[in-house]
């Protein structure tokens, strides 16, 4: 690389209008508002599981789905997920674009906006299908030794389980991902300062020898 071009690439970062920190919770921020649509979304396309409520011969209730229907508690926790994982990773390009502020703290603000983006996602779309499909009331079920079958329709599951530890793990899904191709993009620089602000003046170095400058033939 020569000084010129060097020099050249310097002069072509501006310095920021924002502070970093600034920057950063404008990350954190947009990303939860982008998973609060996305929890919006995923109660409008998210597949709810249909059931019976029952009543046995022995006049026990019993609540069950219907065929494959179970699978959808899954099926719907996996859409949730998968949704905001996409949300990261575009997330981490679009953050990378922001040139001026490239570095750790921006990456620390995009691993932490992809963990509220999940718990954004999954409030809301609670939230909306709760109102959407109620709570089942076993118990209060309409069923009768002459009616015993009801039909219900179940709200899609926001977590794969209960678990403390399985939704902690599924919040740090997306949070990995965004890291991961943001750290990418990252070690494909070819500068030390990732053409951030303040730039830094890179090492220039000399022009290769050729084999025969380096060593000419005697005589």
């Amino acid at each position: 690389m020569n000084p010129a071009h060097a020099r050249s690439e310097i002069a072509e970062v501006a310095p920021p209008r924002i502070s970093r920190g600034r920057a950063a919770v404008t990350v954190v921020v947009g990303l939860t508002l982008a998973g609060a649509v996305v929890g919006a979304l995923w109660a409008w396309i998210a597949p709810p599981i249909r059931g019976v409520i029952a009543l046995t011969k022995s006049g026990e209730r019993v609540h069950v789905a219907l065929g494959a229907e179970s699978d959808n508690f899954f099926n719907s926790a996996f859409l949730l997920t998968g949704l905001v994982v996409v949300v990261a990773v575009v997330a981490a390009v679009l953050v990378w674009q922001w040139r001026p502020h490239r570095g750790p703290l921006l990456c620390a603000a995009l691993a932490a906006g992809s963990a509220a983006a999940y718990g954004a996602a999954a409030a809301v779309g609670a939230l909306i299908v709760r109102a959407r499909y109620d709570v089942i009331d076993i118990a209060g079920a309409p069923i009768s030794p002459d009616h015993r079958v009801v039909y219900v329709t179940e709200a899609p599951a926001v977590f794969f389980s209960h678990s403390g530890w399985v939704i902690a793990a599924s919040a740090l899904f997306p949070v990995a991902m965004a890291a991961l191709v943001y750290s990418m993009i990252a070690v494909s620089s070819s500068r030390d300062d990732l053409g951030a602000w303040p730039p830094e003046d890179q090492p220039v170095l000399p022009p290769p020898v050729a084999v025969e400058d380096a060593f000419p033939s005697a005589g």
